[in-house]
């Protein structure tokens, strides 16, 4: 049976895996956020602040978590399924 693959390159199975974690980290960010200012704040202000912290750290490490590279997943740079050796586009080092 041929591999299929998406017109990305990653195999079926890893691409929603990754937007599992991605879509988990930012309901977490958005859970922080909402609750700090909405019930947190009300008992403790200094708290709410830190869990907006917390939460405005969250963006950045998702998008890291969401394009990290898996063991199963072809990248644009390795060969086999492109017009040239390399994989590349054809137009070689622009």
């Amino acid at each position: 049976m041929p591999d299929r693959r998406p017109p990305g390159g990653a195999p079926t199975g890893t691409r929603p895996r990754r937007e599992r974690r991605y879509f988990a980290l930012m309901a977490v960010c958005l859970t922080l956020f909402v609750s700090a200012w909405a019930f947190v704040r009300l008992f403790s202000v200094p708290l709410a602040i830190g869990m907006c912290v917390v939460a405005a750290l969250i963006p950045p490490v998702a998008a890291v978590v969401a394009n990290r590279r898996e063991e199963s997943d072809r990248w644009w740079d390795e060969g086999g399924d492109g017009p040239e050796e390399g994989g590349g586009d054809g137009r070689g080092d622009v």
